[in-house]
């Protein structure tokens, strides 16, 4: 397919253009052609650009509050005119309470001033070339670990306290921790205690104490996976998989792209139990 043509609109009387400059660059960059309609352009006018352009996708900005009242009314404008099935994705300053709403309304996709450029590019190209799209939902939370100084200290705990069955007890040398298993569910606790001083776990224990260490994931193409949170700028702890507990393989999201969460991807051996 050619080019993806998006028209980037600041609807209403919205007189900031910093942000969709921003993007409208940052489509470019992503091989995009990009059409800016500039300022203060009503939902009609909105509506008639995209289709003169013939473009593929309309991303609206609003940082006016107004987004409630004009995000529709560029829907309504692009029904009359039997363009609706032009996409459209939206963002600015909108509240997270807002998002259903304009959701309910037509509009594909929110993105809220946090969103990343590479997020939204990948969307986009997903959107119209859905053969592009990779990402499937994990199967499950795998597990929580919770890093402990001792886990002969804490075991009774979890086991006598909460009734949780001890699957077994492994080192892994990987990361420098012994690891014990408690099944809840069809999930685990895994209870993490360091056995080197230059373990993450350690290090996690010295700066943070006892607790919730990470929330592994179970996914499948976990080589896959990596890829393609790398193309989309995703920052990671460990860019290949790595052995983990179980002969899975496993690697490490940044906390810094999940708010502050660690998260662990893990895939386990096809007929394994996982």
């Amino acid at each position: 397919m050619g080019k993806i043509r998006v028209l980037i609109a600041k609807p209403g009387l919205d007189g900031h253009d910093r942000g969709a400059l921003v993007i409208a660059q940052a489509l470019r960059d992503h091989g995009m052609e990009v059409i800016y309609t500039g300022l203060r352009q009503s939902p009609v006018q909105i509506a008639q650009a995209a289709i003169q352009e013939d473009v593929d996708v309309i991303g609206l900005s609003s940082l006016s509050g107004a987004h409630k009242t004009l995000f529709p009314k560029v829907m309504e404008a692009l029904r009359e005119r039997n363009a609706s099935d032009i996409p459209v994705v939206g963002g600015g300053v909108i509240p997270a309470e807002d998002i259903p709403y304009l959701l309910d309304q037509g509009v594909n996709k929110i993105f809220t001033s946090g969103s990343s450029t590479e997020v939204l590019a990948t969307y986009i190209q997903q959107l119209i070339d859905p053969e592009s799209a990779f990402i499937t939902p994990p199967r499950k939370i795998a597990h929580i670990g919770i890093a402990v100084n001792k886990i002969d200290d804490v075991l009774s705990f979890y086991t006598e306290m909460l009734g949780l069955e001890l699957e077994g007890v492994e080192t892994v040398e990987s990361e420098g921790v012994k690891v014990a298993f408690l099944k809840i569910g069809e999930s685990r606790i895994e209870l993490l205690e360091p056995i080197k001083e230059s373990s993450p776990i350690k290090q996690f224990l010295t700066k943070k104490g006892e607790g919730i260490h990470h929330i592994a994931l179970e996914v499948d193409n976990i080589d896959e996976r990596l890829n393609s949170f790398k193309s989309k700028g995703i920052p990671l702890i460990n860019s290949e998989a790595k052995q983990g507990a179980h002969d899975s393989q496993i690697a490490f999201i940044h906390p810094k792209a999940a708010n502050g969460v660690l998260f662990e991807m893990c895939q386990h051996p096809e007929g394994s139990e996982k």
